[in-house]
């Protein structure tokens, strides 16, 4: 599988121009591990759950959107619940229909999420790939523009967009945790980086999709167990990802449900930072310990999703 030459650092800054107006350049928060209860040492978060939508993948919506003819049907989109949110939001702020198809894993506060945005909404199956299914159908009926999760160009040049905001904000960085899933967001970072940070992937133990692909030297089924299951467990990674990562991404950490738990418990007591399970795993690899900094490295992560209902206000 040779690498996509269409996702370029030059093509992501092209993509970054092309949706600014639409996305925000969010903040980071420089935090300390001893504010954690461990070894004094400075790190960083990308708060990407304070983006439009509440995920980061407002961006490969926007791209998808802004950059593809439109159908008068509308477009439709297969999610475990960010995505189909993020596109329902680029929709509506476009004027556009949107068909989002849901499994039946789906937190209900992503599903809210979809229907408050005014998207005609289709829960169906219990995981991604059902919906995913579910959704290519509906698009050969009805003609309506597919925008995929993760596997799809204009998709990975715009979450690719993130890592021109940490670039800028964090010019020194050594190292950068990122969660993934179907890998649409560690392939766009890792294509912009293109090596120039030691690129680190976490993965739930119940949902090692990256894992199971590098060992196999190709894209294989893995399992889709666990906490973050509706955001990180949509059983492959994806075709045009897997290269970027192979070349690109240093290693895969492992951390298991109590640590994402634990991870996202930490960053509201400590940091007031609201992070769903997928959101905080990045996080939870620095937390647990599976990642280690050495002495004087210099690391972030990306909280890269707040759709929860976890924290509730009387």
């Amino acid at each position: 599988m040779p690498l996509d030459t269409s996702i370029t650092p030059d093509r992501i800054a092209e993509t970054e121009r092309l949706i600014r107006p639409h996305v925000r350049h969010t903040p980071v928060l420089h935090v300390d591990m001893a504010d954690f209860g461990g070894a004094p040492g400075p790190f960083a978060l990308k708060l990407e759950c304070l983006q439009h939508s509440g995920s980061f993948k407002a961006r490969g919506a926007f791209a998808s959107l802004l950059t593809q003819a439109i159908p008068a049907t509308g477009v439709a989109a297969a999610s475990g619940g960010n995505h189909g949110a993020a596109v329902a939001y680029a929709a509506m702020r476009l004027g556009r229909p949107a068909t989002i198809f849901l499994p039946g894993v789906t937190s209900p506060a992503k599903a809210e999420r979809v229907r408050s945005y005014g998207a005609r909404l289709v829960v169906t199956g219990e995981r991604y790939a059902d919906a995913l299914a579910a959704s290519e159908v509906f698009v050969r009926e009805s003609g309506a523009l597919a925008v995929h999760a993760f596997d799809q160009v204009g998709t990975l040049l715009g979450q690719g967009t993130i890592g021109c905001e940490i670039e800028a904000d964090l010019p020194h960085l050594d190292t950068l945790l990122v969660a993934v899933g179907g890998g649409g967001l560690i392939g766009g970072i890792a294509a912009w980086f293109r090596g120039r940070v030691r690129i680190i992937a976490v993965e739930p133990e119940g949902s090692p999709t990256l894992a199971r692909a590098l060992a196999a030297g190709e894209p294989v089924d893995a399992e889709t167990e666990g906490i973050a299951a509706d955001s990180l467990a949509p059983k492959r990674v994806g075709q045009i990802v897997f290269p970027i990562a192979k070349s690109f991404v240093e290693r895969v950490v492992l951390v298991t449900d109590d640590d994402i738990r634990a991870a996202q418990q930490a960053l509201w007591d400590k940091v007031r930072v609201v992070a769903e399970p997928g959101g905080a795993a990045a996080c939870a690899a620095l937390l647990s310990g599976k990642y280690a900094p050495a002495p004087g490295e210099r690391v972030a992560a990306v909280v890269s999703g707040a759709n929860t209902t976890a924290v509730r206000f009387d």
